[in-house]
């Protein structure tokens, strides 16, 4: 998930009534829900470097204690910053307690990210599989709206009784306790939809051709619509599927791609580190070469088919990447994105 539906849940966390066992408990929650995502430095390296270790160390079971520890940490010294300026807590910390949030919040982070298509390699280094659930896209509005609203609304309502003199409420933590219900009603509806989805995509032949394998990914706004991609022998194939309808492609706008014959270029790109990385994390991996302008080399381009209807006509599919080679199919440049966030092997 994105950044801001981490925070948004660890700070409902809090609300929710673990704010009232010990000081500084929705600070933990909030900082820790978003601390596996320090794994963004790695971007320094480059993007191929950030391919390769983006949900990695700091998203797994192995990790995770460790995660907690920093997290904890960063808010001790918080804490102390607050207590040299003469700020008392109302209620003292428990750190063995914070401790427990922290992981908790760290874990939660990690489940939240297998729901999404990217996926998660929960344990690794023993075992660098991607998992994921593919249920929720990674910005869900409707459940950032939910979240935001049951921390925002009971301010709100707060402001509006002390203009008209009524008594103090508890409104916040019944809100929060809401949004968090929500969350978890959402997905049991969206892993009963997935599932039907799937189901629907595996019934039917493709230009006579079944399915080898079929996948559902969910959509941005319409829980009930979902981003089909399916394997046959002699294609792959992007496709809109609406379990509750029982319609395949029902705008018409479904992608139908030949798999692409292998050629010497694009072996050797399969064989350098990009190439290496790409397609270990790729459910649905696209693979063609193209000769440069020039004629001095070849440019090959990696498409992950589960995000390819995401993007328009106009743009490349998010997260292709490519490797350049020479006209002797050495490697020269590879880049996930544009050229801009490009790392050299």
């Amino acid at each position: 998930m994105e950044p801001v539906t981490h925070l948004l849940t660890g700070a409902c966390l809090g609300r929710a009534g673990l704010n009232r066992k010990t000081g500084l408990a929705t600070l933990t929650l909030v900082v820790a829900s978003e601390a596996p995502d320090v794994d963004i430095v790695t971007l320094f390296g480059g993007s191929v470097s950030y391919l390769q270790h983006h949900r990695g160390i700091t998203h797994t079971l192995l990790g995770a204690p460790f995660v907690a520890a920093g997290s904890l940490a960063l808010v001790y010294g918080i804490y102390r910053l607050l207590l040299s300026r003469g700020r008392k807590l109302k209620l003292a910390p428990n750190w063995p307690l914070l401790y427990l949030y922290a992981l908790l919040a760290t874990l939660l982070h990690v489940f939240l990210d297998f729901t999404n298509s990217y996926g998660v390699r929960p344990f690794a280094p023993f075992n660098p599989r991607w998992y994921s659930w593919d249920i929720v896209f990674v910005v869900d509005p409707i459940l950032l709206a939910v979240l935001l609203l049951a921390l925002i609304t009971p301010a709100l309502l707060g402001l509006i009784s002390e203009e008209i003199g009524a008594h103090k409420s508890s409104r916040g933590r019944g809100a929060a306790i809401f949004a968090l219900v929500f969350f978890a009603a959402l997905i049991v509806v969206r892993d009963f939809e997935h599932r039907r989805a799937v189901n629907l995509l595996q019934s039917v032949t493709y230009a006579d051709q079944d399915p080898r394998r079929a996948s559902a990914y969910a959509t941005y706004w319409n829980p009930f619509v979902w981003n089909g991609v399916v394997e046959t022998r002699d294609f792959l194939e992007s496709v809109l599927a609406n379990p509750r309808t029982g319609q395949i492609d029902p705008e018409g706008t479904a992608v139908r791609r030949p798999k692409p014959e292998e050629t010497p270029a694009t072996l050797a790109a399969k064989e350098s580190r990009l190439g290496r990385v790409y397609l270990d994390w790729a459910a649905y991996p696209l693979v063609e070469a193209d000769r440069l302008p020039d004629g001095t080399g070849y440019k090959v381009q990696f498409v992950d088919l589960r995000f390819a209807r995401i993007s328009s006509d106009r743009q490349p599919p998010p997260l292709a990447a490519y490797v350049i080679l020479d006209a002797k199919l050495r490697v020269v440049d590879m880049y996930v994105g544009g050229p801009v966030s490009r790392s050299r092997e």
